[in-house]
């Protein structure tokens, strides 16, 4: 089970009119209204936009909230912070449950527990062109059929408090995900056991895992650090990634649920393990 705490808390919409379109962004003219204030929830269908910079402190709930199906955060570069919660943060800064066709893109999130969550029964999901940096324990976990997360830069994942599993990418049934990097995934080194994770796989049927790069991955004490690892996933193809380990035993590149699962065309370098479980075809794994 991928590890969440996600509580939808009750907080108040914070969204403006439309407004002339300033120069910094293209896409403005697509917006139906913007988030100028921390947190809110949106309900209405529609491109949803930061225009400046936002923060918050909090330490729980969500720093934007998607409670309606259809509806698309466009960020335009701008930045969601969340470093003033602290290592022990329990906040989330994008978050969607049971939703349809929730997309999130070009956004800076940083400094949350989960950069951006969208979880339960929906589908549909888009999640791309986003740079998640320092949230302390997922940067991105997406779940539900038909799914994809793409062209990310998730870094410097990790240093919770809270919790001694850390993830860069997350994803749960029929999700893709490609073309992302992820560089940078550390617990808090007080952990006496703990697993890192580049991209993790649960109970996906026919996804494609391609061409993502995976490394800076830091495990301390007893445990190990795992490149892609899949979880009761059948089914999946894992294809031309780059996955780089720290060297430490136990360390396993690609991990498959069965010979079902298809690793291809991969490099795989410094995991004790190079491909575990997978049928193995055309991988580079040095000794």
């Amino acid at each position: 089970m991928i590890p969440t705490r996600a509580v939808l808390a009750t907080v108040a919409v914070a969204v403006a009119t439309l407004a002339p379109a300033p120069a910094r962004a293209e896409t403005y003219h697509t917006c139906s209204g913007f988030i100028d204030a921390l947190p809110a929830v949106i309900s209405t269908q529609g491109t949803w936009c930061l225009r400046a910079d936002l923060a918050t402190t909090i330490t729980g709930g969500q720093a934007i909230s998607i409670a309606a199906n259809n509806v698309t955060i466009d960020c335009n570069g701008f930045k969601l912070g969340g470093l003033g919660g602290g290592q022990a943060t329990d906040a989330i800064g994008v978050f969607a449950e049971n939703q349809l066709n929730a997309t999130v893109r070009g956004c800076t999130v940083r400094g949350f527990r989960h950069g951006v969550l969208i979880a339960g029964f929906g589908g549909g999901h888009l999640v791309e062109r986003n740079r998640l940096d320092g949230n302390r324990v997922t940067g991105i976990e997406v779940h539900g059929d038909g799914s994809m997360v793409r062209d990310n830069l998730v870094f410097d994942t990790g240093n919770s408090f809270l919790q001694s599993s850390i993830f860069g990418i997350a994803a749960a049934d029929g999700v893709d995900v490609r073309d992302n990097v992820v560089d940078g995934v550390a617990p808090f080194s007080g952990h006496a056991n703990a697993v890192v994770t580049g991209i993790f796989l649960q109970g996906n049927t026919r996804g494609a895992v391609v061409g993502n790069r995976v490394g800076g991955l830091v495990s301390v004490g007893t445990g190990h650090a795992r490149g892609i690892y899949n979880n009761s996933s059948q089914a999946v193809t894992i294809a031309d990634n780059i996955l780089v380990g720290d060297d430490r035993p136990g360390g396993i590149g690609i991990r498959c649920t069965s010979t079902e699962g298809v690793a291809r065309d991969n490099v795989v370098l410094r995991f004790a393990d190079a491909v575990q479980g997978c049928t193995s075809v055309g991988n580079t794994t040095p000794p």
